[in-house]
């Protein structure tokens, strides 16, 4: 059986934990056929009405559906369209799914005085939806040994243009979402502490990663990131987007197992950097995601929640509520 199908998923069947609790999901994907991961309204709307009270979602840019036509830097907003659209037939197709009722785009950050047609074109694409950027730091040091490699620009969190970009994203009201790995932990808090106006999601733990000569040494690290990342919440404007840590390239091997992971087999490996992240950034400044459907390569939506409700029992209902939906209301103007 082949991990991430759904007959390989639905081998682990739980309960529903805490059903009425209101979730906001501020971090899957879509693509349309043929591209990517296979997710589209059809997945993402069994995903969301599964059990769970998911009363809205936030997609995040993945590189699909660009335009192949005209000028080069205006093609991402062919993603934003496709998700509008995407979100409007949605709404029709499954009038009981919640909405995706937000939008982060990619836009090329050192473009200059051309980012703001990029900016506007997102707004009139997006019918409402548009609610930051996403152009990420991530560069893989072992490309080969990633499922999901990345190459973008060395060391650009330090390029002047760039910081310009950023820094036009907080004028405008609009965030900057950041993927990166772990070794680039410095480089995304050297960016925060230089453009303290711009609100920033640091995204998916930044990205522990496990494969490769990092295989097998997550403890070998693990208390230089907890460094890392009490160091970027000293920063007010960084907020926290925690999941993505079920990816094949985290390394914790939930992908390769005969079964997925029960809630409480995968709280047992991930507890710690949940638990890491919230002390350092506080509930109010965390945000639950699914990112889905990357992670379903590894565990399923109920599964998922239901490990990050059983996370959260530990805390106050306040604190809950802004892990489960409130944060990510906020951050993302929903």
């Amino acid at each position: 059986m082949e991990p991430g199908t759904q007959a390989w998923l639905d081998q682990v069947v739980e309960p529903i934990i805490d059903p009425e609790r209101e979730i906001v999901d501020p971090h899957h994907h879509l693509w349309p056929s043929g591209k990517g991961l296979r997710y589209f309204n059809d997945e993402l709307a069994s995903d969301t009405t599964a059990g769970h009270n998911v009363v809205a979602t936030v997609f995040v840019e993945c590189h699909a559906a660009y335009r192949k036509e005209g000028p080069e830097h205006l093609r991402p907003v062919g993603e934003t369209q496709f998700v509008a659209e995407s979100a409007d037939a949605l709404a029709i197709s499954h009038p009981d799914a919640p909405p995706i009722s937000g939008i982060v785009a990619h836009a090329d950050l050192t473009l200059g005085d051309r980012l703001g047609d990029v900016l506007d074109a997102h707004s009139e694409a997006a019918g409402g939806r548009f609610r930051g950027i996403r152009d990420a730091l991530a560069r893989s040091r072992e490309p080969e040994a990633h499922r999901i490699p990345a190459a973008y620009a060395e060391r650009k969190a330090y390029d002047p243009a760039f910081r310009a970009g950023v820094a036009a994203l907080g004028q405008r009201g609009l965030t900057y979402d950041c993927w990166h790995f772990h070794y680039q932990n410095r480089e995304f808090l050297d960016l925060a502490r230089a453009v303290p106006d711009t609100t920033m999601v640091l995204d998916h733990f930044g990205t522990p990663v496990g494969v490769g000569s990092f295989a097998g040494r997550h403890d070998d690290y693990f208390e230089e990131w907890k460094r890392d990342i009490a160091d970027i919440a000293s920063c007010p404007n960084v907020v926290a987007k925690l999941g993505g840590l079920a990816m094949p390239d985290n390394g914790f091997g939930f992908d390769r197992a005969p079964a997925p992971p029960t809630a409480d087999e995968f709280l047992a490996v991930q507890r710690r950097w949940y638990e890491h992240a919230i002390e350092c950034f506080g509930p109010e400044r965390c945000m639950f995601e699914s990112n889905f459907p990357v992670d379903r390569m590894a565990i399923s939506y109920t599964v998922l929640w239901n490990a990050l409700k059983r996370l959260a029992s530990q805390y106050s209902e306040s604190e809950q509520q802004a892990l489960f939906s409130g944060t990510a209301t906020r951050v993302y103007r929903l």
